[in-house]
């Protein structure tokens, strides 16, 4: 049976919202919907907030995602559930980053880069909004000619087949930035693509790579 999530709740005295936000929690404990429920008062370990990254509570860590402030029931155990299936890494990134989190997802992906495939789904989407699109760029073009994003040149190649010319273009584009060889057999035949801006991209992208 699989272990249920661990939770990391921080709070503080004198904090308005922090009681019903533990009730929430030692209700989803009572559940069995949680592993293990760990509470730290702040003002009494400081430094369990500085590890944390954070000045400011309620704030808790569900599995692998971080939340601050506020949160209803549903969101907090759609949260658990999503940590309990390991599933939604996706869906916390586009939260994230749709709120100008961008430096919080930069930050998780540094410490666990096992997390980077989350990014293509947000890519593959069409769905996916622009400000998040906009704060994937940020992510992976930081990351030109890591042994991290040249992992993910499968994962790009497999959106070259997306029916979305802007998916394509973007697939090339992230393509060139590995700076692989290997990612040349997925870019040589969008040179043949009915789209001009995915050949150009294309084109582009074959440039940066070594003969």
């Amino acid at each position: 049976m699989p272990t249920k999530t661990q939770v990391l709740f921080l709070m503080a005295p004198g904090c308005a919202h922090c009681p019903g936000q533990l009730s929430i929690l030692c209700e989803l404990m009572e559940q069995g919907r949680l592993g293990r429920l760990d509470v730290v008062n702040i003002a009494e370990h400081p430094e369990i907030a500085a590890e944390a990254g954070t000045r400011s509570v309620p704030w808790m860590r569900i599995g692998p995602f971080e939340l601050s402030g506020s949160h209803t029931a549903e969101e907090i155990a759609r949260w658990v559930d999503r940590a309990n299936r390991g599933t939604g890494m996706a869906d916390y990134f586009s939260e994230l980053l749709s709120q100008g989190g961008l430096a919080q997802v930069q930050a998780l992906l540094r410490r666990d880069p096992s997390q980077l495939p989350a990014l293509i789904e947000l890519l593959a989407s069409p769905d996916t909004p622009i400000a998040v699109r906009v704060g994937v760029d940020a992510i992976l073009e930081d990351l030109e000619g890591t042994p991290e994003l040249r992992a993910l040149i499968p994962a790009f190649g497999k959106l070259t087949q997306a029916r979305e010319p802007q998916i394509r273009t973007d697939a090339s584009h992230y393509l060139g930035l590995t700076h692989d060889p290997a990612a040349g057999q997925y870019l040589r035949p969008l040179l043949e693509d009915n789209d001009p801006d995915v050949r150009e991209t294309a084109e582009e992208s074959l440039l940066l790579l070594p003969n």
